[in-house]
Order: structure tokens, then C-alpha cells, then sequence
């Protein structure tokens, strides 16, 4: 099977699902600039600790969020490794389809020089 169409380390349905919501991709975001537990990263949203909890939870199932134990503190952690491989798959579908349309513009560029 062509790597383009092994799925990654995450599973890529649950990955891109939780990032199709605002919040956690705002989440991913702010947990690429550094660790953070769930209380700091509710600070700039309207939302609960419990409800910033469970987002948290979405992207720790889908293998993009790690959450440990440091004392009486939980801070998160990005798995940029697991980013990294949803990032490589988008760029294997990227070339993929720039290697399709390449071939249609040189059958069309032929077909043309042929009427």
C-alpha cells in the first residue's frame, strides 16, 4: 500500500475531527508555544475549567495531546510528533494531486499540439 494511504500514528478521522472544532485548535495552538495545565489554558476562553477538561480529553484520545503528572499539577503537552505525521499526510495528498495535475496539463499541452 502507497504510504500516502497508511493512516499515521493517529488515527487520522479522530485527529482531524478534533481539529475541526475552534477551541482546540486553539488549544493546539497555544500548546505549541509550551505546556500548560487545563486551568491555564481556560484563561482566555469563556469556558470551564471542566469544559477546556474535555476538550482536553478529545485531543489526548486522538494521540495529539499528552497530559502527565508533576506533583498536584497535570500540565499538557503537544505531541508535535503526532502533528508532524498529520502534516506529512496532507503533504503526500498535496503532491499527489500536483503530480495529477501536472499530467493533465502535459496531455492537454499534447492533445493541443496535436488539433
Amino acid at each position: 500500500m502507497p504510504p500516502s494511504l497508511v493512516a499515521p500514528g493517529p488515527d487520522l478521522d479522530s485527529a482531524f475531527a478534533a481539529l475541526g472544532d475552534p477551541v482546540r485548535r486553539a488549544l493546539v495552538t497555544r500548546l505549541a508555544r509550551g505546556d500548560a495545565t487545563v486551568g491555564e489554558l481556560a484563561k482566555p476562553f469563556e469556558l470551564t475549567p471542566q469544559a477546556i477538561s474535555h476538550h482536553v480529553g478529545v485531543l489526548r484520545r486522538c494521540g495529539l495531546v499528552e497530559q502527565r503528572r508533576e506533583g498536584t499539577r497535570r500540565p499538557c503537552r503537544l505531541r508535535v510528533d503526532q502533528l508532524s505525521l498529520l502534516g506529512t499526510w496532507i503533504d503526500d495528498q498535496r503532491r499527489a494531486w500536483d503530480d495529477r495535475l501536472d499530467a493533465l496539463q502535459q496531455h492537454l499541452t499534447d492533445e493541443g499540439a496535436v488539433h
